[in-house]
């Protein structure tokens, strides 16, 4: 195996995927864990592009690195949080947590190593988001105007809820 730069580009994706969830996970605070999490999504996005799938990476930009973290970010920052006492972790949980992730994770690695790969990639198109465009507009207009409406309904539903809560 030679080291080029998409072998280079991909483990420091998916060190951020990895990097950004474990943090989520192990932070205390609400904001922090949001800012990690849009990490992950970042590095999830990069893992697409370097498998051309520049649509999804599009799409994984746009709605879970934009609005869904910023959309946390605002819910977190607009509310109240009584701060709760962190209780003390045991060494043991530790221990354990470690063992099992390098278990989990040699496990993964072996599957990886014994499976066989395909010689030849799949055939993809020039521009595959203009495909999935003219599928979308040509083969599914009617359920994509009806997910249009349904989150149109959605958006009006959330505004008289938040008008009636405000007016009490």
């Amino acid at each position: 195996m030679t080291l080029t730069g998409q072998y280079v580009a991909f483990f420091l994706f998916a060190l951020m995927a990895i990097t950004g969830g474990v943090f989520m996970i192990n932070l205390n605070k609400v904001i922090h864990m949001v800012l990690s999490i849009g990490l992950s999504f970042f590095g999830v996005a990069g893992l697409f592009v370097i498998l051309h799938a520049e649509y999804l990476a599009f799409v994984q930009v746009l709605i879970y690195a934009g609005a869904i973290t910023i959309m946390m970010a605002m819910g977190t920052m607009m509310t109240h949080h009584a701060t709760a006492e962190v209780l003390p972790r045991r060494k043991w949980h530790t221990f354990l947590a470690i063992i099992s992730a390098i278990t989990i994770g040699g496990f993964f690695l072996y599957g990886i190593y014994k499976i066989t790969w395909p010689s030849e990639m799949a055939e993809l198109n020039d521009n595959n988001v203009m495909a999935i465009g003219e599928k979308i507009f040509t083969n599914y207009v009617i359920p994509f105007e009806l997910a249009s409406i349904l989150l149109l309904v959605a958006l009006v539903g959330a505004i008289v809820l938040a008008k009636k809560e405000g007016d009490e």
